[in-house]
């Protein structure tokens, strides 16, 4: 029986896991709680076509006019044609999705949809919903989940993934194992930056596993804020869906500057209601707030529950004040490269979810279109496994533009200039506000050539441009007693300083604006060159 192994619980890790179930086994591992996952903290919904009014051929419209011309249409029209099947089997999971009083679904509009398609579960706790039924149903199926263990390098023989080296963080021992296939399902890098929706274990492992192993990469400098989270530390998201009810932006002269940006106003493309904030913040140096105040207070705690009790607790009432907002790190488009089933450039490895760059969210992905992508890839890679004949064909990404990096080399002092003096010295902070002035909403060449110059510097007083993995000593089965927090710390450290330098580069390297990346000085977003390839030597 084919072995797997699957790195992640969120919906695209779990979806792979339970299709593979009864014919391949399957172990799940998780650095953290088996619950903490982006996932989880999902509140928009899921975009899908469920009702008669709408149609695939819309929300593939959708999905490419939001993308900005930069997304695959073929992965585009897979993801919106099987959503609905998807869909089905969420709710065979166990999944309760919320439904009108006329016993419906309840379908919400979010930005840049043309219908309201967005299925919701708990008002705004969609994605909790979704990783407790498919939880449930992994242990329904037999499904091996471990927690807290942590994958620190993937192991290749004659270029193909073979297994992987792992270190359990409970008993602080290191493992190697031999598996036919691994899936990578570890979610986005939220941590690169200070403001972020993501959790806290967002710290982008899986692309840097990837990057070490030599694996294609794509887009890596296409990375989407979302435009309203609380002006307030933690940063709690504040949905889209918000707006999509009728919630406004206002200034600090209480005007609805977006009226005036585009014609969708509040819901146009995340890239363009995020810029006009952040834009609004540095000409006024006030925050910009949300105005829900219209939608009542019954509204927004039926409707909004968690929301609701977030702002709340921070002693806010929406209900009849406009609440601060700011924009956060949200979504990275860009990844390890796969192509429509999941697989990369390196067979044995396959990669689905925010890791993956599949092509479907292109330079800025449609609202509520993620958690469809996490559950038809997390299908379709399990598909691919299978043998599927369906699968058949070149197998990988066929782009011309990949990052390969099998071990990013320090840079020639002559290519990048030094750092200036007094730049800070590494610390996680240093590097997530690093990346937040210069590599974050707004770009431009000075500035990215400044992120590079003191990353490159962190990177040579580290030892290495290519940090390794911090869990390099024993031997397999051996007790580490120094595998503890800090040690993953350590580990998650350096994964964000490779994944910084490598998004920095690739922002350097797209010299002109596209959908999420925004170069002040080449704001005119033009056709992207498909020869545009990062260099390593």
């Amino acid at each position: 029986m084919t072995r797997v192994l699957v790195v992640g619980t969120g919906i695209a890790g779990l979806t792979t896991a339970l299709t593979l179930a009864g014919s391949a086994q399957v172990t799940v591992v998780t650095k953290a709680a088996a619950t903490t996952s982006n996932t989880h903290r999902a509140q928009g919904g899921i975009a899908a076509v469920t009702s008669p009014e709408d149609d695939v051929a819309h929300h593939v419209a959708d999905t490419l006019t939001a993308a900005a011309g930069w997304a695959d249409r073929a992965a585009v029209e897979a993801v919106c044609a099987e959503g609905p099947a998807r869909i089905a089997d969420l709710i065979e999971a166990g999944v309760l999705f919320d439904r009108g009083d006329d016993g419906a679904p309840a379908r919400g509009l979010e930005a840049a949809h043309s219908r309201a398609r967005v299925l919701h579960a708990g008002g705004d706790a969609t994605g909790a919903a979704i990783a407790a039924g498919l939880l449930a149903a992994a242990t329904r199926a037999g499904i091996e989940v471990r927690e807290h263990v942590v994958v620190t390098e993937l192991l290749l023989e004659s270029g193909r993934v073979v297994g992987a080296e792992l270190v359990d963080l409970t008993t602080g021992r290191r493992e190697s194992h031999r598996w036919d296939a691994v899936v990578l399902a570890t979610g986005g890098a939220g941590q690169l930056y200070p403001h972020t929706s993501n959790p806290a274990v967002a710290t982008g492992d899986g692309v840097a596993l990837a990057a070490r192993a030599g694996v294609g990469l794509a887009d890596l400098e296409l990375y989407q804020f979302h435009p309203t989270t609380l002006a307030l530390p933690g940063s709690f998201l504040v949905s889209e869906a918000v707006r999509g009810e009728g919630a406004v932006l206002r200034d600090v002269t209480g005007e609805r500057f977006m009226l005036g940006v585009h014609p969708d106003a509040e819901l146009a493309p995340r890239d363009v209601v995020a810029r006009a904030v952040a834009g609004q913040m540095l000409t006024t140096g006030a925050p910009v707030t949300l105005d829900a105040t219209a939608l009542g207070e019954d509204f927004l705690r039926r409707r909004f529950p968690s929301i609701d009790a977030a702002v709340r607790a921070a002693g806010l009432d929406w209900s009849r004040e406009p609440v601060p907002v700011t924009p956060a790190a949200h979504y990275w488009m860009g990844g390890v490269a796969t192509d429509l089933w999941g697989r990369t450039t390196v067979p044995g490895l396959l990669a689905v979810g925010e890791v993956a760059c599949t092509g479907v969210h292109g330079a800025n992905r449609l609202a509520s279109n993620s958690l469809l992508e996490g559950a038809v890839f997390g299908h379709r890679a399990a598909r691919a496994l299978l043998g599927d004949p369906a699968a058949g064909g070149p197998a990988g990404p066929q782009r011309a533009d990949l990052v390969q990096v099998a071990a990013l080399p320090d840079v020639p002092a002559a290519a990048v200039p030094d750092a200036p003096a007094g730049a800070p010295a590494f610390s996680r902070a240093a590097l997530q506000e690093l990346m937040w002035a210069h590599a974050g909403l707004i770009r431009d060449e000075p500035g990215l050539a400044h992120a590079e110059a003191v990353l490159t510097r962190w990177a040579r007083e580290a030892g290495t441009a290519s940090p390794a993995p911090a869990y390099r000593t024993g031997q397999p089965g051996a007790a580490q007693p120094g595998a503890d927090r800090a040690t993953l710390t350590s580990h998650e450290d350096a994964n964000l300083l490779l994944l910084a330098r490598l998004l920095t580069r690739a922002a350097r390297a797209r010299t002109t604006s596209l959908g999420a990346h925004f170069r002040s000085d080449a704001p005119e977003s033009t056709t992207p060159s498909p020869e545009l390839v990062l260099e390593t030597h």
